[in-house]
């Protein structure tokens, strides 16, 4: 049996981490499950897999936590350093899928910790990137990405052969306003921006997906992925979200990765690495898909994808500045704090004022972090949501 843990369990990746365990219960052992602060999702979660621990980072909602596993055996902890207690149990597989800054110390403790990880928190390479792959080469760690467009990569790269790749393509579905005017784009509401036309997805990276910073963060975590300069990094629309991504070789050949927009597929390829493992996932129907479209993104309406490859192209300090003021401004675009449009601005603002020299150490980044969060608090202050 594969010894997990999921870090994140109640969340959209961690819950369909889940479904896919569940369906093949005696392939695997449950160590620790983790949660922010829903100690009833939690609590059911680690009961129907027999989990032996279950961590809420919230210690506010700890006594909740025990009560709803009163008398079942499994160990009930709460707070930060409890979460990164659970990425050190010596799970053979953990699932990385804790949202924002907020995963970047467990994730680099399950790095630390041997063992495979899977990554869904793609903030902790954007902001850490050299010092968390420096980490996994240390201790012998199998990385693998559970993104949806850096899976695909995974799949179709030849990685005894880096010097034939000419470039990797990420493919994006351009959200739910690529078709909208700026006009049309500055009174985009939270409830609209959250409703993203073809993933189920968290608000957060919904509303990545519609400012298209998601691409962005996810050219920076490919960089760091795979043997690739930023320069044969690409990003191209796809809508219909069939193409997860492509790799391009020298010879002219492309290869790509094709499937339904179901975040089991990718999860269930890292699970089962270096074996696959039966989904219930919709199976892809071409002929009824009956075409494939692509366009280029548009850098006027979508200025958070140049952001982040002018960060990624500058590196040092400037991606964990990126992601920091990012967060912030998403979450006052959701709180009604600023405007859709905004987004873009506090992140750009956050970066011209803010240039500090390049981290060397997970405390560094988290220092680098906390003042850029500042920085664009105070900017988010001068926004009229």
């Amino acid at each position: 049996m594969k010894r997990v843990t999921i870090l994140g369990a109640t969340g959209s990746v961690g819950s369909s981490t889940l479904d896919l365990i569940e369906r093949a219960p005696d392939a695997f052992e449950v160590l620790a499950l983790t949660a922010n602060s829903d100690a009833a999702k939690l609590a059911a979660a680690a009961i129907r897999t027999r989990a032996k621990t279950a961590v809420v980072a919230d210690e506010a909602s700890l006594p909740a936590l025990r009560d709803a596993l009163a008398g079942t055996g499994i160990e009930a902890r709460g707070g930060a350093e409890a979460v990164c207690d659970a990425a050190r149990m010596g799970a053979d597989w953990t699932m990385a899928a804790i949202v924002g800054t907020a995963g970047l110390k467990p994730v680099m403790a399950a790095l630390e910790s041997g063992g495979t990880v899977a990554l869904a928190n793609k903030e902790s390479l954007v902001s850490a990137g050299d010092v968390m792959m420096a980490a996994a080469r240390r201790s012998g760690t199998t990385l693998l990405p559970v993104d949806s467009e850096h899976n695909a990569v995974f799949q179709c790269l030849d990685r005894t052969a880096p010097r034939g790749v000419r470039r990797i393509i990420l493919t994006a579905s351009g959200g739910p306003f690529r078709r909208k005017s700026l006009d049309e784009m500055r009174g985009i509401t939270p409830a609209q921006a959250v409703a993203h036309p073809n993933w189920s997805m968290g608000a957060k990276i919904s509303v990545d997906s519609a400012t298209m910073m998601n691409k962005g963060l996810e050219l920076i975590e490919a960089f760091h992925l795979f043997p690739v300069s930023a320069g044969q990094l690409d990003v191209i629309v796809h809508a219909q979200s069939v193409v997860h991504s492509m790799v391009e070789y020298v010879d002219g050949s492309v290869l790509a990765q094709l499937g339904t927009p179901d975040m089991r597929t990718p999860i269930a390829f890292a699970l089962a690495w270096p074996e696959r493992m039966e989904t219930p996932c919709e199976a892809l129907d071409l002929a009824k898909v009956a075409r494939l479209d692509f366009e280029a993104p548009d850098p006027v309406r979508f200025p958070a994808l140049a952001l982040a490859r002018q960060a990624l192209e500058a590196g040092g300090a400037r991606p964990a500045i990126l992601n920091a003021a990012n967060e912030v401004a998403v979450a006052a675009f959701l709180s009604k704090r600023a405007g859709f449009l905004e987004i873009a601005a506090i992140v750009a603002d956050t970066l011209a004022g803010y240039d500090p020299a390049a981290p060397d150490s997970l405390d560094a980044v988290l220092a680098i972090d906390a003042e850029a969060r500042v920085r664009a608090v105070e900017r988010v202050k001068d926004c009229v949501a």
